[in-house]
């Protein structure tokens, strides 16, 4: 009779990472169950119905061997040896003669794979190259560079705490779907339960949340910006803003009043789409509220004036006073930073060599990533390393992007798949997945969790960072001799408490500085050896503890975690791997929150010239721009909706989806009317960059000129090389060029496209 184990871990598919309890047939090796854990510090037993169907992620087809193409663009497989020398000469020869930053590495470990990310470093600090093109900076790189401007530094961050607030208001996102909060559906649902709270859902979509809120606020696709300064007018017009709190913790904004003060109101209301008097009655609302907090997403983060927009709805809650109290939008720290600090282009900040778009918090726009390769440019991209990610299918403009990457000299590609991304690579190095090795997430707040593996690597795969370990090696770098450092690791765990491995790293450090860039490779060689089997990447865990416990000791304290000194660092990465289900690394005081700002008086810096001259002052001709491609392209598709079925295409395995495998295009009723459209019909969209064919799905969910298509559809399915493609692919759709002016971040909740019925299926060509 057959047993089972039941295994700890985290939910893969959303920035919350959800604590899971994942029950295993130990003669099968296979999962039969997933549950919430209620042991989870965050998540405390709540999971959505995405999670319980993990088992389709290990359940899906793997590449088990390098594979390296060959001429006629087939591939075959090669070892490990071969492949690992053989993209680590070329990446040496291409360094050497074209200069490091001809090299570029993309992605990084999407929702929960972000241990690779130290070792990446190390690889990126190797080949001599700045360039890392994340999918964070797809989306919130505007959100970075207005935080450093407010606050001081572009890796601040803050909590969205909706769930303690009286007065809760979202933005272009939808907690009901695609979570972004702890407990979503249970918070949005007790809010809706409380008399004594409000919710209040600004989206051009009735979404479930949308359902659930007391007030919605139906605004046009693009228009959020005229919206909130509406409301921003109101607030400053009617004096509805908190003085005292301006003048305690605020500078510039006498500055920023005149702006507002001129907002015409009414007209902005209505080229928003919602009507005046439930914008003034809702605003009057907030602002009276005793607190407030707003939570925004990708509604506003990839849509016309993305970067506005981050600045807009932050002055909402900065001038009505709701900043770092309970129940508002507040500071937080994050134990491993995911992102860091660029300096901007007045202060010496870096740009790429091509299209010189700017580095914001340390990462750069994969909307330029096709423009830097496919140029005649002398300093142009000549070698790209994809790590955990399938820019092919979920960046913009994929027709641009394959014709690019046939111009590279060296492209290479580390996944646990065949994506369409690693069919253009000329290598393809098969890693390990996330629940077959130590990994975890860095977005989530005051709060760490390292996920144990739950099942041994699949075999002829390799983590990351045994793959990044290897590169460095084979080209040449890290040539030391770690003895000393092993022996004192040895020595410090029979002996623990003295410090003796501290002491040598930190020496080794100060004699050695060039090992600075490997810190995470030097720890996986030395202290890595010392601890449990398979634990050796998470080493460098040990290194963030030692940091996060010289900065926040009072708030790790308040955590429940008692040490002193630099023994606190230490009992910190203890707790960190012994505790299966994640811990509360800390618990900062409100009464110190302000302690996290970056700015010299710790004062939020409201007066960014650049929004408010540049953007503010000159939203009437994003109407007039806009206009002609309106009138040519008539239907605005929001792309990328996150439905029930649908997780950034991490699984494929198509049966893991129990409804909308397809990928349904939603239609407004009087527009399905007026094509003759009906349920399950084929159409045909057509954008400035391509034509896809999509089936229709009839709803009022969405406004007359509006429709709405999911992402991570347009995979390619099968087994055995043989792959068929199910649903549609947004990007074909999308234009490199169609972004946010200063972040780059693409406008993929505004993709202009025309509308016709599909009359017979034509053959498809080979």
């Amino acid at each position: 009779m057959s047993t089972t184990t039941v295994h700890k871990s985290a939910c893969i598919l959303c920035s919350i990472n959800c604590g899971i309890n994942v029950e295993v047939d130990n003669e099968s090796q296979k999962i039969v169950k997933i549950t919430g854990d209620k042991d989870h510090p965050t998540s405390q037993g709540y999971i959505c119905q995405k999670a319980t169907r993990l088992n389709y992620y290990q359940d899906q087809e793997r590449l088990t061997t390098p594979l390296r193409k060959k001429k006629d663009g087939t591939f075959e497989a090669i070892s490990w040896d071969t492949a690992i020398q053989e993209i680590a000469d070329k990446l040496v020869k291409i360094r050497d003669t074209h200069g490091g930053t001809s090299i570029a590495y993309a992605g990084g470990g999407g929702q929960g794979n972000h241990m690779a990310q130290m070792y990446a470093a190390a690889f990126r600090k190797t080949c001599g190259t700045p360039y890392i093109y994340s999918s964070i900076a797809q989306e919130k790189t505007g959100n970075f560079w207005v935080h450093g401007k407010l606050f001081g530094k572009q890796n601040v961050a803050y909590g969205e705490p909706i769930d303690e607030a009286e007065f809760g208001v979202v933005i272009g996102a939808n907690p009901m779907q695609a979570h972004g909060m702890a407990r979503a559906r249970r918070v949005i649902g007790e809010i809706g339960r409380d008399k004594n709270r409000t919710l209040v859902v600004i989206d051009p979509r009735e979404t479930e949340t949308a359902k659930k809120a007391d007030y919605w606020l139906q605004v046009k696709p693009g228009r959020d910006a005229w919206l909130m300064s509406a409301m921003l007018g109101i607030i400053v017009q009617e004096g509805l803003e908190d003085q005292a709190f301006i003048q305690a913790h605020t500078n510039g904004f006498n500055a920023v009043k005149p702006y507002f003060m001129e907002i015409p109101i009414k007209e902005y209301a209505e080229i928003a789409g919602v009507p005046y008097d439930l914008v003034v009655e809702v605003t009057r609302k907030m602002a009276a509220a005793k607190t407030v907090a707003i939570r925004s997403d990708l509604g506003i983060e990839m849509s016309l004036n993305s970067t506005l927009n981050a600045y807009l709805k932050r002055l909402l809650f900065l001038i009505t006073g709701n900043f770092n109290k309970k129940g508002t939008n507040h500071l937080v720290t994050w134990f491993i930073p995911l992102i860091g600090h660029s300096r901007d282009l007045g202060e010496g900040g870096m740009t790429t060599k091509v299209t010189k778009a700017r580095e914001i918090a340390k990462v750069y726009p994969p909307n330029v990533l096709s423009l830097e390769i496919d140029t005649d440019h002398p300093e142009r991209l000549r070698a790209l390393v994809v790590d955990s990610c399938n820019p092919v299918l979920n960046w913009a403009d994929t027709q641009a992007q394959i014709k690019a990457y046939k111009k590279l000299d060296l492209m290479v590609v580390v996944d646990v798949a065949m994506t369409e991304t690693a069919r253009e690579a000329h290598y393809v190095l098969p890693a390990s997945n996330q629940f077959e090795k130590y990994e975890s997430a860095f977005f989530t707040e005051n709060f760490y969790h390292l996920r144990k593996p739950i099942f041994p690597p699949l075999e002829g795969t390799l983590s990351e960072p045994e793959i990044y370990t290897r590169l460095i090696k084979a080209m040449g770098a890290l040539e030391v001799d770690f003895t000393a450092l092993r022996e004192a690791a040895q020595k410090d765990k029979e002996n623990p408490g003295q410090g003796i491995f501290q002491r040598a790293f930190m020496q080794a450090s100060m004699q050695h500085p060039e090992l600075r860039q490997f810190s995470a490779v030097v720890l996986r060689e030395t202290l890595g050896k010392t601890l449990p089997d398979g634990a050796d990447s998470a080493a460098f865990v040990w290194f963030a503890a030692q940091m996060y416990a010289s900065k926040y000791p009072e708030a790790i304290r308040n955590a429940g975690i008692e040490g002193k000194g630099a023994e606190l660092g230490n009992i910190i990465f203890d707790k960190i791997l012994n505790s299966p289900s994640g811990i509360k690394v800390s618990k900062h005081d409100y009464s110190k929150v302000w302690d996290l700002m970056k700015t010299p008086d710790k004062q939020v810096n409201l007066h960014i010239p650049e929004l408010l001259d540049d953007w503010l002052l000159k939203l009437p001709e994003v109407l007039e721009n806009q206009a002609a491609l309106e009138r040519e392209y008539p239907f605005n598709l929001i792309a990328g909706e996150r439905r029930t079925y649908n997780a950034n295409a991490v699984i494929r395995n198509l049966e893991w989806a129990k409804t909308d495998k397809e990928g349904f295009l939603k239609v407004n009723p009087t527009d399905a009317a007026r094509h003759q459209l009906e349920e399950g019909d084929p159409v045909e969209l057509t954008s400035p960059t391509g034509s896809i064919k999509i089936l229709v799905t009839i709803t009022d969910e969405v406004q007359e000129g509006v429709i709405s298509m999911p992402h991570g559809h347009g995979l390619n399915y099968g087994k055995n090389r043989t792959y068929k493609q199910v649903g549609a692919m947004p990007n074909i759709l999308t234009a490199a060029k169609y972004c946010d002016p200063l972040a780059k971040t693409p406008y993929h909740k505004n993709v202009r496209v025309k509308l016709e019925k599909v009359l017979e299926e034509e053959p498809e060509l080979a």
